[in-house]
């Protein structure tokens, strides 16, 4: 779990100005751990914030990244969702309820000797199928 008022400590040091809307998207991905799409983001807070636009969540999400809060990823190609967890893991998103969970994995360990020479600048890991509520769900 991340620690809220932790990365609003983290922001002040990087010398990033807590605007309301910048604060209000850190809090929604602080409280909803479902690797949310920026749309999902703006869904989610515009009755609470009606002045926030699509561009400044998107503006907001950009600058969480680059201050690495925020990671992006993209377990389809259309789609790229939030992860407030910016330690290595895993994901594995289910094809029937469209849930993604993180599992702990050493990423590290994976050894790549093909890219040798190469500067890795990011490493996921994916998987797809289909999650044990589902599972159990589908033999009722």
């Amino acid at each position: 779990m991340v620690n809220f008022e932790s990365l609003i400590d983290e922001l002040k040091n990087k010398k990033i100005r807590l605007s309301h809307q910048r604060l209000k998207v850190l809090e929604y991905l602080t409280t909803n751990y479902n690797h949310p799409t920026a749309d999902q983001i703006y869904n989610g807070l515009h009755d609470e914030v009606p002045t926030l636009s699509k561009t400044t969540v998107y503006n907001t999400l950009n600058s969480l990244i680059d201050a690495g809060l925020v990671r992006a990823i993209s377990i389809e190609d259309n789609e790229v969702r939030y992860d407030i967890n910016t330690h290595n893991h895993g994901h594995f998103k289910c094809e029937s309820c469209k849930n993604i969970f993180d599992f702990d994995i050493d990423i590290d360990s994976f050894e790549a000797n093909q890219l040798y020479g190469f500067e890795i600048n990011d490493k996921n890991v994916f998987f797809k199928g289909t999650c044990k509520s589902c599972i159990i769900n589908n033999k009722k």
